[in-house]
């Protein structure tokens, strides 16, 4: 697995880079065949009275998905151990999930059989919401009429369930998830609704 550092108005000692690289090893036992953990620090000036804090984000690229966190504190390795602890345990729950479906007879369930029972048969336990920034593929688009900044984000779909999407969008810790649906053959978006359920909205 590859280590790629980037950060962003600070710059970084041997010493966090040995300290993430003693620490990696952790997500080559828990992940399936990862790629590269891709570690971005930002320093972000704050009040003269809260000083500078430092956020760490975490990505895991494994063949078909990512995995992330971040975390911010006032110290880049507190910041980090916090984000390793969410990204580890993403990763745990992701690995002993499928381990529980091999053998089992266990199939994935289509969307109208989930949203018969609300989703409440999606084995998947919410987490944090984390502000996290997409990390290929964005296109700022700026309106001078209106100050406000939409980023826009390709990627290439692939046919998945809505029970799959629901991981993928655990997995990166978002509210919600576009995928093409295999079940329909329609562009659908998985989203948290209040009370740990799901929704699914589809294109005609």
């Amino acid at each position: 697995m590859q280590l790629r550092f980037s950060t962003k108005n600070l710059d970084i000692s041997e010493r966090f880079r040995d300290y993430v690289d003693e620490r990696a090893g952790k997500v080559e036992q828990l992940a399936h065949k990862p790629e590269e953990l891709h570690i971005k620090i930002t320093r972000y000036e704050q009040s003269r009275s809260d000083g500078q804090r430092e956020q760490v984000e975490l990505t895991v690229y494994e063949p078909g998905h990512v995995v992330r966190a971040e975390a911010r504190s006032e110290d880049k390795f507190a910041a980090f151990d916090i984000a390793f602890g969410k990204l580890t345990e993403r990763l745990r729950r992701y690995a002993d999930k499928h381990k529980s479906h091999r053998g089992t007879g266990h199939h994935n369930k289509g969307t109208s059989e989930l949203s018969a029972n609300n989703f409440a048969d999606i084995d998947v336990v919410p987490v944090e919401r984390d502000v996290l920034e997409a990390a290929t593929g964005e296109i700022p688009i700026i309106d001078e009429a209106n100050p406000i900044m939409i980023r826009e984000k390709q990627f290439k779909g692939e046919p998945m369930t809505a029970e799959q999407a629901v991981d993928r969008m655990e997995l990166v810790g978002h509210d919600f998830y576009l995928f093409h649906n295999s079940e329909n053959n329609r562009v659908s978006v998985v989203y948290r609704r209040k009370g740990w359920n799901y929704g699914v909205i589809s294109l005609r």
